[in-house]
């Protein structure tokens, strides 16, 4: 069963680590809606279904021939180490604490450095040269790499051969593009919903505004919550209808996600850990160490798509 980080914090009883979380959610769309599965191990091993057996029609007392067996994937989603020692100086956190706790500050903004980081793999994460992108074997592979934007499929829909400005049209045929119910969430840069809500605005309707779980206000398009991620960028190179470079150009990328076991979902082993470290042996300080044993998990090629060349 998978569950989101918010409702893992309910579960915790360590302030410390109930801080982290909360800091880490806070204006993250991905990871407020993002389940994980806790898993046993260094990662996980799924069958993903690739070709279906055939069914036929067939007439009395006539013999039934065999259908060819079904065809499935095996992929293993392996978990990366994610995170960072938050050092603290003794004699700042012992003169300086008077106002602001100085240790919780850096802890924070330590919190605050692991989301942004998943945030920005979670889309451009690769483990080898991709698209421009410099393979890291330490890291996990993002949504450009498991919905492979550099190829022409079903689940990668292109505004024009090289991009071309965004229209409602098109942000439907991506939704259209996820089965088995709408999508939890678009995926999207600042630029691209601006777009969205000037279109929206400019048919005469007005963007649906629902409040969240922190007390921010999320837009809805068609029902479906639209989602900022500050790590896509606009500057993506289109040509022939796919994707070729991530920068170069002036196009962006929407992502439509459903999230959960069986479609895209996090992998993690132990959760988010705040680890005390304690007395640094060769300074006057005291470290804890934040870390994230994690990666994500692309259960069902029709769950995600892209619409790429998304253009102002």
């Amino acid at each position: 069963m998978a569950i989101t980080l918010a409702e893992g914090a309910k579960l915790s009883n360590d302030v410390l680590l109930q801080g982290i979380i909360e800091t880490i959610l806070k204006d993250s769309p991905v990871l407020q809606a993002l389940p994980f599965v806790d898993i046993i191990g260094n990662g996980l091993t799924y069958n993903r279904e690739k070709t279906l057996p055939t069914a036929e029609w067939h007439a009395v007392n006539t013999d039934w021939a065999t259908s060819p067996a079904p065809d499935f994937d095996q992929l293993t989603a392996t978990l990366a180490i994610l995170g960072q020692n938050a050092d603290v100086d003794n004699f700042i956190k012992q003169t300086r604490s008077n106002i602001q706790d100085i240790e919780a500050a850096i802890i924070e903004l330590t919190a605050k450095a692991c989301r942004h980081e998943f945030e920005k793999q979670f889309i451009y994460g690769s483990t080898t040269n991709y698209l421009g992108i410099t393979g890291d074997a330490n890291t996990f592979n993002g949504l450009i790499k498991l919905i492979t934007t550099g190829t022409a499929s079903d689940q990668v829909i292109a505004m024009a051969a090289t991009g071309a400005t965004l229209t409602l049209a098109k942000l439907d045929e991506l939704i259209d593009a996820v089965r088995g119910g709408k999508p939890d969430l678009l995926l999207m840069s600042r630029r691209s919903r601006r777009k969205v809500t000037a279109l929206v605005r400019a048919s005469g309707a007005y963007m649906e505004t629902v409040k969240g779980e922190f007390g921010e206000f999320i837009q809805l398009y068609n029902g479906v919550p639209i989602g900022v991620n500050d790590w896509i960028l606009d500057t993506h190179t289109l040509v022939g209808s796919v994707e070729t470079a991530i920068t170069g150009a002036t196009n962006s990328t929407i992502y439509a996600l459903r999230f959960g076991e069986g479609s895209v979902c996090g992998a993690t082993n132990g959760g988010i850990q705040a680890e005390p470290i304690g007395a640094l042996e060769g300074k006057d300080g005291s470290r804890t160490r934040i870390k994230w044993y994690v990666s994500i998990v692309d259960f069902c090629l029709q769950t995600r798509a892209a619409l790429i060349g998304v253009q102002d």
